[in-house]
């Protein structure tokens, strides 16, 4: 696995704020790493090279990191946070393997994905032992705070999973309907991870909710900038697979709005396109979206997210930990990756 370190060659501001944020927690994100290697091991190798190498799928540890500057801005890291950081980042690699399956992904983080290089049934066992593993660890604190929480955030991320799955080329998706299933789906692990950061720092319930909600609307403009990258990214910058939402027949947020506002012989051209099995149709449309102004209007609904986001800091003690969140919000919108 490797050291978590600032990006080399940063190809954006992005790039540098995610630098800052991880020297600011250099020490504790690194005992992270330790503890993701040493629950992720297994004496029988063909296991022990699974686990090895679905961790190096995990990404930008967002997770871990808002576990960390949660529990530092209300006080300080307890090695109780670098258990539930490691949990944390643990189940995210679990979804995201899952998710490679789901997608028919061949990439992520410029490795091929566990599914490409081995097979779908060695990536769902793996994402199960990665669930199983991650929810042991979480039982090894002295209370049941943490289980119960990640408990339920985790059944609201496969709700929305499943919630995603059944929408699957339905074009009539408004756009509440998609706001409320990228929450589940990944905005709830994000306030999941700022409601634990703060509670086991001992913060008062009003400092843990605004954190909590901090976290959920940094995961929706989060997921709404990725869905975006999804249609106008490049793959040897994002290092995964793109273009797999209109393979998939995945109604995201740019096609929802730009559905809402063509003509109806346009939207039937663009339904015809979208509900095709032809690579040349998905290309076609994924052209028309980029050219259309509604990868526009989805880039200002991600930083109405953000903005959102950082209203959950005002009026909270100024520290670093607090600065570094705040740019938290500026990097979920402003990345190429």
């Amino acid at each position: 696995m490797p050291t978590i370190t600032a990006p080399s060659n940063p190809v954006s501001s992005s790039s540098s704020t995610l630098a800052q944020v991880y020297a600011s927690i250099a020490d504790p994100l690194q005992q992270v790493e330790s503890l993701l290697r040493q629950q992720l091991r297994s004496q029988q190798p063909y296991v022990d090279e699974l686990c090895r190498y679905g961790c190096l799928l995990g990404g930008k540890r967002l997770r871990p990191i808002l576990v960390l500057l949660s529990a530092r801005a209300c006080g300080s890291i307890q090695p109780d946070h670098l258990t539930l950081a490691t949990v944390l980042e643990m189940i995210h690699t679990a979804t995201l393997v899952h998710d490679d399956v789901l997608d028919g992904a061949t990439t992520r983080r410029h490795l091929a994905t566990v599914n490409s290089r081995w097979d779908n049934e060695a990536s769902i066992l793996l994402g199960d032992l990665l669930f199983s593993q991650a929810f042991y660890l979480a039982s090894s604190l002295d209370d049941v705070f943490a289980c119960r929480a990640i408990g339920q955030a985790t059944n609201r991320v496969c709700e929305g999973e499943l919630r995603q799955k059944g929408t699957r080329g339905d074009f009539r998706l408004t756009e509440a309907e998609y706001l409320s299933i990228i929450e589940a789906k990944t905005a709830e692990l994000c306030a999941c991870s700022c409601l634990l950061g703060a509670h086991y720092a001992a913060a008062d319930a009003a400092t843990i909710e605004r954190l909590e909600r901090y976290g959920r609307y940094l995961g929706i403009a989060f997921q709404i900038a990725d869905d975006i990258l999804d249609l106008v990214g490049r793959e040897e910058t994002t290092g995964k697979s793109l273009g797999t939402d209109l393979q998939q027949q995945k109604p995201t947020l740019p096609l929802i709005r730009m559905l809402q506002t063509v003509d109806a012989i346009t939207r039937q051209r663009i339904l015809q396109m979208a509900t095709s099995d032809h690579r040349d149709a998905h290309q076609s449309l994924r052209k028309l979206l980029q050219q259309s102004t509604a990868i526009e209007y989805a880039q200002q609904q991600a930083h109405h997210y953000a903005d959102q986001a950082a209203r959950q800091l005002d009026g909270l003690s100024m520290s670093d930990a607090f600065d570094h969140l705040h740019r938290l919000t500026r990097f979920a919108v402003h990345r190429v990756a």
